[in-house]
């Protein structure tokens, strides 16, 4: 069996038997990878702790037929306690590792998606930004790194440039008067800013926003994010509701 030693983000457990454990982690250089922590739930395991969701960690696997084993771990991000303490952040994290679970493929490498993620929980874990916000931001920038950038200061459809009032999902954001169909929402002006300036890493205009222009930004957010999986992120759920 090939031996590889990558830098992952843990996104995900199960429990595998009495003592092991099956962890789905995003790593750097192989894309999402499934591996078996062999003894990890009981109390006097190795590495055990290492290996919960929103760890950032330098791992070792052996390569298997179906799933990889893990033979090692050293933790490069400790986040994964700090986020488990305050549930704000929690929510959002969950949101953030299963958008990532969904945006990769297994032994596909990805590293713009790893570095997205690792920085977002870092952030969330020193309390850098508002919870809600660096959650939004990864979202963005996740689906935008994917191929489905929003456009919120140009429009989506013709190219015109904006400010522009109606935002479409199928159409990719913004839309001028031309191009705006029924079912286009209308978010205020002070809202695209927010958006625009979450996709572009502007914190300046994001910390200083209103709190009922960053509701409007998340719930949009959320619509343009599952429109483009085509599925839903039941994370999300928690988070719309605090």
């Amino acid at each position: 069996m090939a031996l590889y030693r990558d830098q992952a983000v843990v996104l995900r457990t199960h429990k595998l038997g009495e003592a092991d454990r099956i962890v789905t982690m995003l790593s750097r250089r192989h894309g999402k990878i499934r591996g078996v922590a062999k003894g990890v739930r009981r109390t006097k395991s190795r590495f055990g702790a290492r290996l919960e969701p929103f760890m950032v960690v330098d791992v070792q696997l052996y390569q298997g037929r179906s799933l990889d084993t893990v033979t090692q771990v050293e933790t490069l991000g400790a986040y994964g306690d700090t986020i488990m303490r305050d549930y704000g952040a929690y929510t959002a994290a969950s949101a953030m590792v299963e958008t990532a679970d969904q945006l990769t493929v297994e032994h596909e490498p990805n590293a713009q998606q790893f570095m997205l993620l690792a920085g977002a929980l870092r952030s969330l874990a020193v309390h850098e930004h508002e919870s809600g916000l660096v959650m939004d931001a990864y979202l963005l920038r996740a689906v935008a790194t994917a191929g489905w950038a929003p456009s919120f200061d140009e429009c989506a459809r013709c190219g015109a440039p904006g400010p522009h009032r109606g935002f479409n999902l199928a159409s990719g954001g913004a839309v001028c008067r031309d191009c705006r169909t029924p079912g286009s929402a209308a978010p205020s002006p002070a809202t695209m800013i927010l958006l625009s300036a979450l996709l572009s890493g502007d914190w300046e205009t994001a910390d200083s926003s209103e709190v009922r222009h960053r509701r409007e930004g998340a719930g949009l957010v959320a619509a343009f994010v599952q429109w483009h999986l085509e599925r839903g992120v039941r994370s999300l759920r928690l988070v719309e509701r605090t």
